[in-house]
């Protein structure tokens, strides 16, 4: 027997937003913004803002599109965020919603049932609403029984998930549900040159059970690790009711270039240790789904782990869905192994790795069997 990963299932919306449309909105509303304040910027009491090219972000960061919740909010110069109605207490969040479109592929796919299922965890970064957990509203709305629960490790989220589920199985569990919905796009500062075009929205779920008659993933090896850094931010929470702030830092905020300079060394090492951990060679893994931040980290840290040779002969090692998608938080690793699973033949090896906020960092070392 083996605690395996036997499905997985993808939601996004259907709105689709290019590059060259956002960029049109950021410039337009950059144009109004420093048109208005031009006297303030003139005396150095503001900074000017900055417009952006799609050719800037593309190159920043290998984005070129990204499905959102709702595109007219966003790309209104005016406005700059979603338009997404409040529902009524009686009414399944739209968190729970994907959630449970997610989940039903992931289940089909596994070939199991709401009765099969004892655990569900929301696993991401974004959740829509403090308590009750949303993960008790999507077990619910499935119909499955046992617990449910919500849990944030920002980016890492889908990885760490992993681990919880994996444990709750050692601990007795028949098989659990994991969900990572992110609905990035109503905490991006769509104002910023340097975010705008960073985040996309998506529901990924996934099964874990312990089997040895279903094809799936088998989870070989866990590695967590957290380190507190200010370098990826947001300050929105509870006791912002208390104070009349500014909302500027209750959205997404980094460094971005402190991130990429500490962020990729620690995550090569570990994946690096993991593999000798298991007398696993970087080059008997067939792929490495890394978490849909940024193409350059992606490309540095297989060139770190694999050698620069090795990586730039088969750029297909880590697979890239950001593209498509922009950075969807926890569920990146999820989309790549859902997109890519078929690539892997039995016996062989991948690493599901996440990395973000904390600074956290979650290593899933997994081998293909097939039935």
């Amino acid at each position: 027997m083996g605690i395996r990963i036997t499905g997985t299932g993808l939601f996004h919306p259907e709105d689709v937003i290019t590059n060259e449309e956002l960029v049109e909105s950021l410039n337009a509303y950059v144009e109004q913004y420093n048109s208005a304040n031009a006297d303030k910027i003139a005396a150095g009491e503001l900074e000017a803002r900055r417009g952006s090219s799609a050719e800037f972000i593309e190159k920043a960061s290998g984005v070129k599109r990204r499905y959102v919740s709702e595109k007219t909010g966003l790309l209104d110069p005016n406005r700059l965020r979603p338009h997404l109605k409040e529902r009524a207490d009686d009414e399944i969040s739209l968190q729970a919603e994907w959630g449970v479109i997610a989940a039903k592929q992931a289940m089909e796919n596994a070939g199991v049932t709401a009765e099969d299922i004892d655990v569900v965890i929301l696993a991401c970064s974004n959740m829509q609403r403090a308590y009750p957990a949303v993960a008790i509203e999507i077990q619910t709305a499935l119909g499955i029984q046992g617990y449910a629960y919500d849990m944030n490790v920002a980016c890492s989220a889908a990885t760490f998930g992993l681990k919880q589920a994996y444990d709750a199985i050692k601990s007795g569990a028949r098989r659990v549900l994991l969900v990572n919905v992110e609905i990035t796009s109503a905490h991006n500062d769509f104002r910023s040159r340097d975010s705008h075009f960073i985040f996309g929205d998506v529901a990924t779920a996934s099964i874990i059970e312990d089997t040895d008659s279903k094809t799936g993933f088998e989870i070989v090896d866990t590695q967590l690790f957290t380190q507190f850094s200010n370098n990826i931010r947001n300050n929105f929470g509870f006791l912002n009711l208390s104070e009349n702030a500014d909302i500027d830092d209750k959205r997404f905020r980094q460094d971005g270039r402190k991130v990429f300079k500490e962020v990729c060394p620690l995550v090569a090492k570990m994946i690096t240790a993991q593999l000798e951990k298991n007398a696993i060679a970087p080059a008997d893994v067939k792929r490495f789904w890394l978490h849909q931040a940024n193409a350059s980290m992606n490309e540095l840290i297989l060139k770190l782990v694999v050698g620069k040779a090795a990586a730039e002969a088969d750029p297909a090692l880590v697979p890239i869905i950001l593209d498509e998608f922009a950075n969807t938080s926890s569920a990146g690793v999820i989309i790549a192994l859902h997109r890519t699973a078929h690539e892997v033949n039995d016996g062989e090896y991948g690493v599901l790795c996440s990395f973000g906020a904390g600074y956290s960092v979650g290593c899933i070392l997994v081998q293909k069997h097939v039935v």
